[in-house]
């Protein structure tokens, strides 16, 4: 059995996640933290101190995230982070404090199988297609950008290499931020609107042809939770930072 804490545990993704913890066979839901429900715990560190925890799931936000993940790694508890917010060099201190505790973390800027599966395509049509760019959109509430699909999408390009920029982002005339943010190599543009959830795409050009990939994702938080569970079904044995659903499907796993 695999006990589970959720961050976030009252919230839209977080509430999902919970009740299939509850329903499922090999996983106990120990605790929940929430600060807006007193019958919650109200920090990561009260939870994982009270009750015997092997996996963190953190559906929070992006100011709490990275304190929950490092303080999580420090007791010895496995984390799974669902949470946007984290930039490469957060990635790089709890990869290496998870190495240094010998736990093992997995984070995923989207937990749906539509996005893992953006992923695998954008990085096989990178290895062909010369230039790229990527349109992040988001509620019109969503404080943080890029999104945490976003970013991890551009990062994984980044992998593949860097797109040709016939005009370097420098040498932009006029207002250069219309130009984007510069994540990895790549150019990130994001949009902040009502009615939208959370919605990526990427855009690939060469001369005479275009490529658009795009992942959107409605109102319900079930397309994140199978992913999820499979997620935290993952951490037993891993040591360090695994980034993105889609290594666990080329592991060979099922949602």
């Amino acid at each position: 059995m695999i006990r589970v804490c959720v961050a976030g545990v009252t919230g839209w993704t977080g509430s999902a996640v919970a009740e299939a913890v509850e329903a499922a066979a090999d996983l106990e839901l120990v605790s929940g933290v929430s600060r807006s429900d007193p019958a919650t715990f109200s920090t990561v560190e009260e939870a994982l101190d009270a009750v015997a925890t092997d996996v963190l799931v953190d559906y929070t936000h992006a100011t709490a995230v990275k304190g929950n993940v490092l303080g999580a790694i420090e007791r010895g508890v496995g984390v799974v982070v669902g949470s946007s917010g984290l930039s490469a060099d957060d990635y790089a201190e709890i990869d290496a404090l998870a190495g240094e505790k010998g736990v093992g973390v997995i984070a995923a800027g989207n937990f749906s199988v539509t996005a893992a599966l953006l992923l695998r395509f954008a990085t096989e049509a990178a290895r062909h297609l010369p230039t790229w760019e990527v349109i992040d959109y988001a509620s019109a509430g969503k404080p943080d950008a890029p999104s945490g699909t976003a970013r991890e999408l551009a990062e994984r390009l980044d992998d593949v290499r860097q797109p040709e920029l016939r005009v370097p982002i420098d040498e932009t005339h006029g207002a250069r931020e219309v130009r984007g943010a510069t994540v990895g190599g790549t150019q990130v543009h994001s949009l902040r609107l009502p009615s939208f959830t959370v919605s990526t795409e990427v855009v690939f050009a060469a001369d005479g042809e275009r490529l658009s990939l795009r992942q959107d994702a409605g109102e319900s938080a079930v397309p994140y939770v199978a992913g999820t569970l499979l997620a935290i079904r993952a951490l037993s044995g891993r040591v360090g930072l695994t980034r993105g659903l889609d290594r666990l499907l080329e592991a060979g796993g099922r949602v």
